[in-house]
C-alpha cells in the first residue's frame, strides 16, 4: 500500500504528460528546419548569416510575434493555437488548415473534429480534383505581362465530357496596383517592390477573356499529375493566403514564383523555387514544372487573334482580297463573286470573314450598327450552305512556350572597331532578341532587360563598358488587309557615344514607331521612325536629340536569322550633323543551348568612315 501511495503520483503524471509530450515538437528538435515548414510559411534563408525570414509581409499571417524571423516561434505558436479547445473561422485551424494537416501527420496528433465553415464552404465551392498550369503568352503591349503570365486552375471531377472548365476556378497571383497608375509607374514599383501582391480567385472564361479574347494571348494547359491529397493540401494552403499581402517584385518574387510555392507545398521535395536564383521568368518556371515531372497532359488553347489569323491564312490570295472587301463594305455578302464560287470556298470565306468581323467588334470595338448587320448577312449566306463543316482549328505549334532557348545568355566575342582590336563579353539576365533561335518565342518581338557588354581592346589592355542596357523592347507585327498593328520600340541605358574627339559613356533614351510587311514565310520588311535622346556633361549643351529612321530586312528560321538595314540620324541641338550607318547581323542555331553570331557595321560619324565587326558564340542557359 505505501509503495503504491510513493509510485501513485508519479503514474498519474506519466499518463498526462506523456500525450502532452508527444505532442508538442520537442520529440522532433529540429521540425522548423523541415523543408516543408519553411516552405509553408515562405521562410527563404538570410543572405548573411544562418537565419531565416519570410517573404510574407502580412501580419496576420503568423501566430507568433516574431514569426516573420523565426521558424521555431512561429512552430511552437502554431503547434500551440491548433491544440486550443474552441471552433469557427477565427480559430487557428481554420485560419491555417494546410499547418495544421502537415503537423498533425508529423507529429501524429490527435485532435478534435472541428467545425470551420468559411474555409468548408470555401473549398467545397472549389470543388478541386485536378490542378492545371495555364500559361499565357508573352503581351509587348503591357509591361506586367511582357514575360508572359502564368496561373492555376482547380478542375472539377471529370463526371462526363460535357464537364465545361471554362467554369472552374483559378488561382492566380499578381500586384494590386492602383487603377490610375500609368504604365510606366507600374514598371517602376513593379521592379523595386511599390505593390502588394494579392491572391485571387476568377472564374476561368474570365481569364480566357481577359487573355485570349482582348489581349490575344494564346494559353497553354499544363495538367499537373498531383494526387487528391496533394491537391486538397494546395487548395488549403491557397486559403491561407488568399487574403495575405506578399510585396509583389516583377522580376522574382512575381505570379510564377508564387505558384511554384503552392506546388512544392502540395508535393514536399519538388523544390520548384530553389530553381529560382535572380529572377522568375513565367515560361522558365513552366520548364522547370516540366522538367521535374509534374505534367501528365498538354493542350494548346489558340487566342481569338491566332484563330483568325489562321483562318484567314488558309484562303488563297484572291479569296483573302474578297473577304477583306466583304468585311470593309465594299462588297456584299450575297454579291454575285461571292454566290459564284463552289459551295466548299463560299462557305470558308464566309466563315472567315465572319470571325474575322466578330472578332474586330470585341478587340476594336467596331460599331454595333456596323458589325451587327453585317454579321447577320454573312450568317444568313452561310446558312444556305449545307454539308460544309467550318474550318479547322489553328495546328498546335511546333515548339511551345516552355522548349525555347533558356532566357539566360553569356556571349564572347572578338572583333574590331577603327583598327582596334578587342574581346567582347556580355551578360544578359533576360529574355530574348530578334536574332535568338525563335522557336517557342513570339516572332518579330524582342525584350532585353539588364543587358551588359564589357570590352577589352588588346592594344593597350583597356576594359570598358560598351554599353548596359536597362530594358530594350521592339515589336515588329507584320501589318496585312486584315490587321494593322503598330511596330515600336523604345530602350534606356548608357552606352559608347562618339563625340568626335573621344567615346564616352552616355546614359540614352530612345524609341521609335512604324510599320512592318511580310515579304514571305520567314521574311519581313520594317521602317521605323525614331527618336534618340543623349545626356552627358562631354556634350556641347550636356544633352543632343536625334530624330532619324531605321529601315531593313529580317529573316528567320530555326537554322539562322539575319537582320540587314540602314539607320541614320540627325543631331539637332548639339552637334548638328547626320550620323548614317548600314548594318548586318546573323546568328547560326545549334539546337537551343548555343549560337554563332557575326555582326558588322559600317558608318559614316562626323564625316569619318568607321567599320566595326565582331564574331562569337552565344550560350543559353
Amino acid at each position: 500500500m505505501g509503495n503504491m501511495l510513493r509510485i501513485g503520483p508519479a503514474l498519474i503524471w506519466l499518463a498526462v504528460s506523456l500525450p502532452i509530450q508527444a505532442k508538442t515538437p520537442g520529440s522532433k528538435p529540429d521540425l522548423h528546419l523541415d523543408p516543408a515548414w519553411l516552405t509553408l510559411v515562405h521562410y527563404q534563408p538570410d543572405a548573411f548569416g544562418d537565419g531565416y525570414t519570410s517573404q510574407a509581409d502580412d501580419p496576420a499571417f503568423f501566430l507568433s510575434d516574431g514569426g516573420k524571423y523565426s521558424p521555431k516561434a512561429e512552430l511552437k505558436a502554431t503547434l500551440e493555437a491548433i491544440q486550443r479547445p474552441g471552433e469557427g473561422d477565427e480559430h487557428a485551424r481554420c485560419q491555417f488548415p494546410a499547418r495544421e494537416t502537415w503537423l498533425r501527420e508529423k507529429l501524429d496528433l490527435s485532435l478534435p473534429d472541428i467545425d470551420c465553415p468559411g474555409y468548408q464552404e470555401w473549398s467545397e465551392t472549389l470543388n478541386t480534383e485536378t490542378v492545371t498550369l495555364v500559361f499565357a503568352a508573352s503581351y509587348l503591349n503591357s509591361p506586367s505581362s511582357m514575360f508572359g503570365h502564368t496561373f492555376l486552375r482547380l478542375d472539377p471531377p471529370q463526371d462526363d465530357d460535357e464537364t465545361n472548365l471554362l467554369l472552374a476556378n483559378t488561382i492566380s497571383y499578381a500586384a494590386d496596383a492602383a487603377a490610375h497608375d500609368s504604365e510606366l509607374l507600374f514598371a517602376y514599383k513593379g521592379i523595386f517592390g511599390g505593390y502588394p501582391g494579392i491572391t485571387t480567385i476568377q472564374p476561368y472564361y474570365e481569364k480566357i477573356r481577359l487573355y485570349s479574347d482582348i489581349e490575344h494571348r494564346d494559353l497553354w494547359e499544363y495538367k499537373l499529375n498531383l494526387t487528391q491529397d496533394e491537391v486538397d493540401m494546395m487548395v488549403a494552403h491557397a486559403w491561407e493566403i488568399r487574403n495575405r499581402n506578399f510585396d509583389y517584385y516583377f522580376f522574382d518574387e512575381n505570379c510564377a514564383y508564387r505558384l511554384l510555392a503552392l506546388i512544392d507545398i502540395a508535393r514536399p521535395g519538388t523544390d520548384l523555387l530553389g530553381e529560382v536564383n535572380t529572377h522568375a521568368i513565367p515560361s522558365d518556371t513552366v520548364r522547370w514544372v516540366v522538367d521535374k515531372n509534374l505534367v501528365s497532359d498538354v493542350y494548346y488553347r489558340p487566342s481569338a487573334a491566332t484563330s483568325v489569323a489562321y483562318s484567314l491564312a488558309t484562303l488563297p490570295n484572291d479569296h483573302q482580297t474578297l473577304a477583306a472587301a466583304i468585311a470593309n463594305g465594299y462588297v456584299d455578302a450575297n454579291a454575285e463573286e461571292v454566290a459564284s464560287l463552289p459551295p466548299e470556298q463560299r462557305a470558308h470565306v464566309l466563315d472567315a470573314t465572319y470571325d474575322y468581323v466578330r472578332y474586330k467588334s470585341e478587340a476594336d470595338s467596331w460599331p454595333r450598327e456596323i458589325a451587327a448587320p453585317l454579321s447577320h448577312d454573312l450568317l444568313r449566306e452561310r446558312s444556305r450552305i449545307r454539308d460544309v463543316p467550318p474550318p479547322p482549328e489553328p495546328v498546335e505549334p511546333l515548339v511551345r512556350d516552355d522548349q525555347g532557348h533558356d532566357t539566360f545568355r553569356l556571349s564572347v566575342g572578338t572583333g574590331q572597331q577603327a583598327h582596334r582590336e578587342f574581346t567582347q563579353l556580355t551578360l544578359r539576365p533576360a529574355y530574348h532578341d530578334l536574332l535568338d533561335p525563335p522557336a517557342g518565342y513570339r516572332t518579330g518581338a524582342q525584350l532585353q532587360f539588364l543587358r551588359l557588354d564589357a570590352r577589352l581592346y588588346t592594344d593597350n589592355n583597356e576594359l570598358q563598358l560598351e554599353q548596359l542596357t536597362g530594358v530594350e523592347i521592339r515589336s515588329l507585327s507584320p501589318r496585312n488587309a486584315f490587321f494593322s498593328p503598330l511596330s515600336w520600340q523604345v530602350g534606356f541605358g548608357a552606352r559608347r557615344t562618339d563625340t568626335g574627339n573621344n567615346r564616352v559613356l552616355t546614359p540614352y533614351l530612345e524609341g521609335g514607331a512604324g510599320g512592318s510587311w511580310r515579304l514571305g514565310h520567314q521574311t519581313q520588311a520594317f521602317a521605323i521612325a525614331t527618336a534618340d535622346l543623349e545626356i552627358d556633361d562631354d556634350l556641347r549643351r550636356g544633352y543632343d536629340a536625334a530624330p532619324g529612321a531605321d529601315v531593313g530586312l529580317l529573316h528567320q528560321n530555326n537554322r539562322f536569322s539575319v537582320l540587314a538595314g540602314a539607320k541614320t540620324k540627325a543631331w539637332i541641338l548639339s552637334s548638328q550633323h547626320r550620323q548614317d550607318q548600314l548594318y548586318a547581323k546573323a546568328n547560326w542555331h545549334f539546337g537551343h543551348e548555343f549560337s554563332l553570331f557575326a555582326e558588322f557595321s559600317r558608318e559614316d560619324h562626323f564625316d569619318r568612315y568607321q567599320s566595326t565587326w565582331q564574331t562569337g558564340l552565344h550560350a543559353y542557359f
